[in-house]
């Protein structure tokens, strides 16, 4: 607009407000100067009029917001462990602006970026792993060649790791969520005989067998040789394990209830703390001739049936034997102290120099005993 100066710098302010359609607060001259006085307008001077905010020469922005929109469109080629890409500085910048490569190539020759002989910038990593997070800052989707399965593979854990070097967070979150999304629902179902026969026949004979914490419940293991085999706390529940071998088998805190152990050979077996609630015992062999002594202590074994066992020198100390059936029982040595025998049918047993200082007897039956009970083996 071409106005006439006259009057004070408020009328020129006034006037340039009506011409203009604002509300002009301030007067720069060509060069950025603000004017306070209407006395320093020269004639063909070429005036700015602004709200209040700072001068900004137009020219000069211009040029800047050229060469800011050409900096982030401009192509550029790197060179990725010896193999050349070609893509736009925008593709780099754009789509994740505070990742490494963003930095790297927002402004110009910031980082110093080294260049190969091409004129290529040189980045020191695998390109079979750069190109598909290449293709992701391209298109905002993870694409790779035609029949390469990516989950599980190396190169989905390559792309992973340079995602995470790079620190492209949107597609480390991607990646991330695709690995849970692939992981198989997690099996709880019981092991059957056939896949744990075919699992003791491909180990070998010296190394130790461990099944701490498995799922066997309802699994028939009968006959099986289980020797030395970890079953720590593991789920045996209404197993069948008659006739099986578990000498010096690890039974600690596992879950025997309901499970079937008919004369079962138990030489040895530790079974501290295990619980065999309901469980049949009947004819199992605990007596190991070189006197290795079975451990049961603190285990429950409220109404199990162990008739005719041979258990000479067993550690039952605290264990729980309420209701149990223990007719014929081999206890010789046995150590029963503080064990609660309440309504324990023991006829017929050898309690011969057994402990049982300190155990509950209430109720319990000792009829036809084969040596007699000294009143020093029970305090109770």
């Amino acid at each position: 607009q071409v106005v006439a100066v006259y009057g004070t710098l408020s009328d020129l302010l006034s006037v340039a407000s009506n011409k203009l359609g604002i509300k002009a607060t301030s007067v720069y001259n060509g060069k950025g100067g603000l004017i306070d006085d209407i006395a320093l307008i020269r004639d063909d001077d070429v005036l700015f009029v602004c709200e209040g905010e700072p001068f900004i020469d137009p020219q000069t922005d211009g040029r800047a917001q050229e060469e800011l929109t050409g900096s982030h469109t401009d192509w550029l080629t790197l060179n990725v462990g010896g193999r050349y890409f070609t893509t736009t500085r925008s593709t780099l910048v754009n789509k994740e602006p505070d990742s490494m490569l963003a930095h790297m190539f927002k402004d110009k020759d910031a980082w110093g970026n080294k260049q190969d002989p091409r004129g290529a910038f040189l980045i020191d990593r695998s390109p079979e792993y750069f190109e598909p997070i290449l293709n992701y800052l391209r298109h905002g989707q993870l694409i790779v060649n035609d029949g390469i399965n990516l989950l599980g593979s190396a190169l989905f854990l390559g792309v992973l790791e340079e995602a995470r070097f790079f620190g492209i967070d949107s597609l480390i979150e991607h990646l991330e969520v695709a690995i849970k999304n692939s992981q198989p629902a997690e099996d709880h179902s019981p092991i059957s005989r056939k896949e744990f026969v075919r699992f003791l026949l491909a180990t070998p004979t010296k190394s130790e067998l461990r099944c701490q914490g498995l799922n066997f419940s309802g699994a028939d293991l009968s006959r099986l040789d289980l020797r030395y085999i970890n079953f720590k706390m593991a789920n045996l529940s209404r197993c069948n394990l008659a006739h099986a071998n578990l000498c010096c088998a690890n039974l600690e805190r596992a879950d025997l209830s309901g499970s079937v152990l008919d004369c079962a050979n138990l030489q040895g077996v530790k079974m501290l703390c295990s619980n065999a609630e309901g469980a049949s015992l009947k004819g199992c062999n605990f007596e190991d001739p070189s006197g290795l002594k079975a451990n049961l202590e603190g285990a429950n074994l409220k109404g199990v049936d162990m008739e005719g066992s041979q258990m000479t020198g067993i550690n039952l100390r605290v264990a729980t034997l309420k209701n149990a059936k223990l007719k014929n029982c081999n206890l010789r040595g046995a150590t029963l102290a503080g064990t609660d025998l309440e309504n324990c049918d023991l006829s017929g047993c050898d309690l011969q120099e057994a402990n049982l200082r300190g155990s509950n007897v209430k109720g319990a039956i000792f009829e036809e005993m084969l040596t007699p009970l000294h009143m020093s083996q029970s305090v109770r």
